[in-house]
């Protein structure tokens, strides 16, 4: 379930972004303001309203310590604030001085991009404030930004309806036009990256005016080249899309509408977990904490809804059902269809239980499922997705569903119960010290694949992390 737990009515105007750091929240408005909050009782800090812009502020960031906040205005400029005064680091005028609709800091702190009404884009050294390359589209309107999780490349969305991803020369390694019809909104990528063979893969969610919010892989070759495949079209919500964000540890999704509504879904299986209905007016912001089960949504109705998600929202897994525990006693072997359904669906895999049924698998089947069959029979596209399945019939081979730790609680170095379970860059969980030794005594290779990480990023895992939690407190 989720449910709100606080309602912030200071803005005078439209809540245009809003964004989380460990210890804060920042809002920003049409008012020409941000407000800056406790992240733990929400109250307001002493220096808050943020007043530096002339025009409503569109976007705002915080930086990866949290000590500083970025944020731009249609007043052409961005502004870099301390979250520990209240006081203007820099004020950064945009190329043009055209409107800046958009901006980002890239998670090592060194990029920071604005992009402007009139399709410019400029990246800044964050450490400088200087400018350091300029380039865009022209006769659109840059609206959406997000940088990937290795800081090395960016993808930019307009109001054209293409996406674009760019490196830090600002060289175009790919555009999806019509992305979304009739204009792209937001976008956001996923905070893991994957390794598989000579391909490194990254997830990236899109929203915008034809009301799909859309989850996308862009794959990176050896050879240098790019492509992007979409993955899920999700349409639970009626209106244009205006929003969305990923968890920090990228297992959950959030979007904001037209419709008023918030909608959070599994983002491994794009299944809809919860539904909040507590706007009067459209949704323009969504932002998640990055180590606690809160979302904060804001709207035109001038408010910022916090929202506490509970362990049945993150994933989890549950005490089997009395169908669950009959089943266990089965041999897997044995399942039918039904049995399969129902593993599936308490596994957290529920999107491909309409895939199995069509394809009649029961339990005999389902122990047989390879790479090859999940790909060319069942048409599992994902490669991340078809290797977490197999995953999961291999704890059901070695029977560690019902003896002993769970398998995937379990670090792959140290094969010991994770207490801080981190996401590296080949897309699996580690106890953070075992990775971190790893990675300076193995040449940055990944335990898994032995192949090159792209990045020694370590993402904290707080679904997993939970899930160990809870699994500890029934035993």
């Amino acid at each position: 379930m989720a449910s709100v737990v606080c309602t912030l009515r200071d803005h005078q105007d439209d809540i245009n972004w809003c964004a989380f750091s460990a210890k804060l929240l920042a809002t920003c408005s049409g008012d020409k303001t941000l407000r800056i909050y406790n992240a733990e009782d929400f109250s307001e800090l002493p220096f808050s309203p943020l007043k530096g812009h002339g025009y409503s502020v569109h976007c705002c960031c915080f930086s990866p310590c949290g000590q500083l906040l970025v944020s731009c205005s249609t007043d052409a400029t961005v502004v870099v604030w301390s979250t520990v005064t209240g006081d203007i680091e820099a004020v950064l005028e945009h190329p043009g001085r055209s409107p800046v609709r958009i901006c980002a800091l890239s998670p090592n702190a060194a990029h920071l991009v604005s992009g402007a009404s009139d399709g410019t884009l400029a990246l800044w050294d964050f450490h400088s404030k200087r400018l350091s390359r300029t380039g865009g589209v022209r006769d659109t309107t840059m609206v959406a930004c997000s940088f990937s999780p290795c800081s090395q490349m960016f993808m930019t969305g307009s109001t054209y309806g293409d996406l674009r991803l760019w490196d830090l020369h600002l060289n175009q390694l790919l555009a999806k036009k019509d992305a979304h019809d009739l204009g792209v909104s937001c976008c956001s990528f996923a905070p893991s990256i994957l390794s598989c063979n000579q391909v490194v893969q990254f997830r990236l969610a899109s929203c915008g005016q034809d009301c799909h919010l859309k989850i996308w892989v862009i794959n990176k070759f050896t050879s240098g080249g790019f492509d992007m495949v979409l993955l899920h079209t999700l349409t639970g919500q009626t209106a244009p899309v205006f929003c969305c964000a990923y968890s920090s540890d990228g297992q959950l999704l959030v979007s904001g509408s037209v419709d008023k509504s918030v909608k959070v879904y599994d983002a491994n299986n794009a299944v809809p977990l919860h539904t909040l209905n507590h706007h009067d007016r459209y949704v323009t912001a969504c932002a998640f904490h990055p180590t606690s089960p809160l979302i904060a949504t804001g709207s035109m109705d001038k408010t910022v809804n916090i929202c506490r998600l509970e362990d049945g929202c993150r994933g989890g897994k549950s005490s089997p059902g009395k169908a669950a525990a009959g089943r266990l006693k089965l041999l897997v072997a044995d399942w039918s269809e039904g049995d399969v359904s129902e593993w599936l669906v308490e596994e957290g895999l529920q999107g491909l239980v309409d895939k199995f049924k069509a394809n009649n698998i029961d339990g005999t089947e389902l122990l047989s499922l390879t790479k090859e069959t999940l790909a060319s029979e069942l048409g599992i596209e994902s490669v991340g997705l078809r290797g977490k399945l197999l995953r999961k019939v291999e704890e059901l081979k070695s029977g560690s569903m019902s003896l002993g730790v769970p398998d995937e609680f379990l670090c792959p170095i140290t094969r010991e119960l994770m207490r801080e379970p981190v996401i590296a860059a080949d897309g699996y969980s580690y106890e953070r010290e075992a990775i971190e030794n790893w990675i300076h005594t193995k040449n940055r290779s990944s335990p898994m694949t032995n192949l090159p990480l792209l990045t020694t990023l370590l993402t904290p895992n707080h679904t997993l992390k939970m899930a160990i939690s809870r699994w500890k407190t029934s035993q």
